[in-house]
């Protein structure tokens, strides 16, 4: 796949043009538009390869619940998990593969809660560009008292992971909740380094080497990481996109990349949320 290709979908995911204007550049740069449709067909997620972890996993008890707002919530079937992680979706909200990274999350030992931040537009549309759309017209502070709502309603020591625009509520709950244990960003955006100074929890930072647009905003949020103390780990991920986790985008998955990550999720997390 051309980077020139993923850099369009990336423009246009994170609301650079409509869909009719991407499909015409797309079309333009493939040669005709008949060329564009296989092209279209690995950018855009598949939601036929969400389930790593199947629904019905015998180890696991999963379903929609509300805990501070609606959402999907997986836990070990032993009903003993003492520690919880908030896993914030992207930003075409609560579909089959978030669903699914909470399961995988469950399966390492955590209650696992995956809120639906479109809950009060009448929840994630199956259409992934209504959905982006509606996340559009979310006001910041609503969205950070969404979270710190689930925070509040776990009942036990949380930490939070989230992807792209979940990375950067992550980022957003660590600078408005010092209650927060440890929090995990992927390729998400970094808050203003002026508010750096509030943030208490210890925080994970993947970034995809490609990612131009993220990345630009690391050397600030790092600096005033550094120069206000905090704990922190920064991994950048060489020639790899944005999104690079998502197993259902066939064009920006990278398997390597999002395995290591992983890993290293898991561990800072058992590190942290106790």
């Amino acid at each position: 796949m051309e980077q020139k290709f993923i850099d369009l979908f990336d423009r246009f995911t994170h609301g650079g043009m409509n869909r009719r204007d991407f499909m015409e550049r797309l079309a333009a740069m493939a040669g005709s538009t008949a060329a564009a449709m296989p092209i279209l067909s690995l950018l855009e997620n598949n939601y036929a390869h969400a389930e790593t972890v199947p629904e019905g996993d015998k180890r696991l008890k999963t379903g929609m619940q509300v805990v501070g707002i609606n959402g999907y919530l997986a836990e070990p079937v032993d009903g003993k998990a003492g520690s919880a992680v908030i896993v914030i979706h992207e930003n075409r909200g609560l579909n089959a593969h978030i669903k699914d990274v909470a399961r995988r999350m469950a399966l390492e030992g955590f209650w696992t809660f995956a809120p639906d931040y479109l809950s009060g537009l009448g929840g994630t549309p199956g259409d992934a560009d209504k959905a982006r759309d509606m996340i559009g017209t979310l006001k910041a502070e609503e969205v950070t008292a969404m979270s710190r709502k689930v925070l509040a309603a776990t009942g036990k020591p949380t930490g939070a992971v989230g992807f792209c625009w979940g990375g950067g509520q992550v980022n957003a709950l660590a600078v408005a909740d010092p209650k927060l244990k440890a929090g995990v960003a992927y390729y998400g955006m970094q808050p203003k380094a002026e508010d750096v100074p509030k943030i208490v929890s210890p925080l994970l930072l993947h970034y995809a080497g490609l990612d131009e647009r993220i990345d630009a905003g690391i050397p600030a949020f790092e600096a005033a990481l550094k120069a206000n103390h905090k704990a922190y780990e920064l991994y950048m991920y060489d020639g790899v996109n944005h999104a690079f986790n998502n197993d259902t985008n066939a064009a920006r998955y990278n398997k390597d990349a999002a395995d290591l990550a992983w890993k290293r999720t898991v561990a800072f997390l058992r590190k942290y949320v106790t």
